[in-house]
């Protein structure tokens, strides 16, 4: 009888440690991928007033909300206009054999070139990572709060910071104590926390991590059990490129423990 239980026990994590490592492969292939995150190799930010950048076409400049783009001496192309969120995702436009991603952060506006080829991406050998083990996938729960609460946090970039909606904390039992995590909505549904913890900046990133967190509208609104599996945190973007404006953790958001799960500091940045 004890043989059979080990036994299922044994399978059981062999089928979580391959449906992690599916995940995981995609994960990689997405971040590798044409276009994305590691093809840009630069960035700009704009100004109230119209200004041009070397090697690249148009005059650009923001107003408010709204950036603008205009066309140089001896250009053609159409003038744009861009309305975007503060902590959206940005646009991004061909213009003149160019890739430019146009993104809003804080009161301003930026620009950013993809490049595919840039170094980032031609060198992409994956992201080092925790062997999968099903203990760190912890049952927490989620506490909504009355209204959702706006949350100012920090930026890797620096004067900046963003500004989330939390619809809520999320609480977790470890060693004996009681630990709460500020989440946000996720970007697919659900919710996500950025945390660090105390292999941050050890074997995992420094600044941040982040976790999606499985949830429905239903746990959401009325609060319930939720599952932190810390083998799919992840890194943000400013863990492989220096052209990110990744936001920090909100305040409170750091777990006073070693978080062996997850993605480490890249290869990359090691």
């Amino acid at each position: 009888m004890t043989t059979t239980t080990t036994d299922s026990s044994a399978a059981s994590t062999d089928d979580f440690a391959a449906e992690w490592a599916k995940w995981h492969h995609a994960r990689e292939q997405a971040l590798g991928a044409r276009g994305g995150w590691l093809s840009i190799n630069r960035l700009e930010w704009l100004d109230t007033e119209p200004g041009q950048f070397d090697g690249l076409p148009g005059s650009w400049w923001y107003e408010e909300s709204i950036a603008h783009l205009a066309p140089g001496d001896g250009e053609t192309f159409e003038p744009r206009d861009f309305e975007l969120h503060p902590t959206g995702p940005g646009e991004v436009i061909d213009l003149d054999g160019h890739h430019i991603e146009v993104t809003r952060r804080g009161e301003g506006y930026l620009i950013r070139v993809h490049d595919d080829s840039a170094a980032t991406l031609r060198d992409f050998r994956g992201v080092p990572a925790y062997p999968a083990e099903p203990a760190w996938a912890i049952e927490a729960r989620f506490e909504p709060f009355a209204e959702p609460e706006s949350v100012t946090v920090g930026a890797v970039a620096e004067g900046l910071a963003h500004v989330y909606v939390s619809p809520g904390v999320v609480v977790l039992q470890r060693n004996g104590a009681e630990h709460r995590l500020t989440a946000f909505n996720g970007k697919d549904g659900g919710l996500s926390v950025l945390f660090t913890d105390e292999t941050s900046g050890v074997t995992t990133y420094a600044a941040n991590r982040t976790l999606a967190i499985e949830a429905s509208d239903q746990v959401i609104r009325d609060g319930g059990a939720v599952v932190l599996d810390f083998n799919r945190a992840v890194n943000l973007p400013c863990a492989f490129i220096d052209f990110a404006t990744c936001p920090l953790p909100p305040a409170g958001n750091h777990l006073p423990f070693a978080v062996e799960a997850g993605e480490k500091i890249p290869y990359e940045r090691g």
